[in-house]
């Protein structure tokens, strides 16, 4: 098994993991709202600076026409929709009882995914992602104080968790574009709405230290880290790239112990158990069976494997990987496979 894709998830999942115990030490803002802002306003700027001094010039997006309205929908959905409605929500309750409902993302993005998506999945899998989320609440559940303060609030937690699923099975759509666009423009819209909403609503600019300090975690802990979530959907599709990234609390709550001495309990130890066997049974997983691609025309970086023996129209120096639009003839065979970007067929 290629462990590149799963690799770059739980990457993704350490770099969004450390942000949370790290921005609770380093900003001291009043406004929750405007710390999210910051750090999504990091992360735009961050990628869109890493684009320009890479590429050397303001290279193509690699979005189609029809594929700006799926990242429009995921932007309004997961980047101004779901941020707006945690903030609503932790107003009504305790910031650790959101901890606790904030899980039901991943099981509402894989529970998208294999519904209304139709993601192919396995028994093996749904255990791993089980075994996963389990662990996730079993981290959160000894500082959650449930009860008492109505169901509003958990309601919007839950609500927002819904359209940040909504908005990891959109992003799966426009995953084969390049990823530094698609999360820098994530990272901008989001980040802008949402930081000028927070000031329209009294927050106070932090310290320049702080403020700088913010942005540079937002670009690593929300833009690097959504740049190796979307390579992981380009290769593994939603479910399984979710319940890698549901690993990010047990990174958290371990290094909140390694460099503030936080306490912990034999909870601590059951639910790293529990993540330690959910990604084992992911890594392990064998899905091979005959198959069929129907013709697809797109673009996307690649190289010349299984799948891409096409010919170039103009001149080719042989460099791998390339981007290009390129097209994908009918073809039927057997191998293993995820629900990646070129295996999107339905099971019998």
């Amino acid at each position: 098994m290629d462990l590149r894709p799963a690799t770059a998830a739980l990457a993704s999942a350490l770099l969004f993991g450390v942000t949370t115990p790290i921005a609770k030490h380093l900003v001291s803002s009043e406004s929750p709202w405007l710390t999210a802002g910051l750090l999504y306003l990091g992360s735009g700027i961050g990628l869109t600076l890493w684009r320009l001094i890479k590429d050397g010039h303001w290279a193509s997006s690699g979005l189609t026409r029809r594929e700006w309205p799926w990242l429009a929908s995921a932007i309004v959905s997961g980047g101004i929709v779901a941020p707006a409605l945690l903030m609503l929500g932790l107003a009504r309750i305790e910031a650790a009882e959101a901890s606790l409902l904030l899980n039901l993302e991943a099981v509402f993005g894989a529970a998208l995914a294999w519904i209304v998506f139709r993601e192919a999945t396995s028994r093996r899998i749904v255990l791993g992602f089980v075994a996963i989320c389990i662990a996730s609440v079993l981290l959160a559940w000894p500082a959650a104080r449930l009860g008492g303060a109505g169901v509003t609030g958990p309601l919007l937690v839950a609500a927002a968790c819904l359209c940040w699923g909504v908005d990891n099975n959109l992003t799966r759509k426009i995953s084969a574009a390049d990823a530094r666009v698609v999360a820098g423009v994530k990272g901008l819209a989001a980040g802008i709405t949402n930081t000028a909403l927070a000031l329209s609503m009294g927050a106070v600019w932090p310290p320049p230290s702080a403020l700088a300090g913010t942005l540079l975690l937002g670009f690593a802990g929300y833009g690097v880290s959504l740049v190796l979530f979307i390579v992981s959907l380009r290769r593994l599709g939603t479910a399984r790239t979710g319940a890698y990234f549901a690993t990010a609390p047990f990174i958290g709550t371990a290094l909140s112990i390694a460099l503030y001495g936080e306490p912990f309990g034999a909870l601590f130890y059951v639910a790293a158990g529990l993540m330690a066997a959910g990604v084992w049974l992911h890594v392990t997983e064998q899905h091979e069976h005959t198959h069929v691609h129907e013709p697809l025309v797109h673009t996307h970086s690649h190289r010349h494997d299984l799948h891409h023996q096409h010919e170039h129209d103009g001149p080719y120096d042989g460099a791998e990987p390339h981007t290009h639009e390129h097209a994908h003839g009918f073809l039927r065979h057997s191998h293993a496979h995820f629900p990646d970007i070129h295996h999107g067929h339905r099971h019998e």
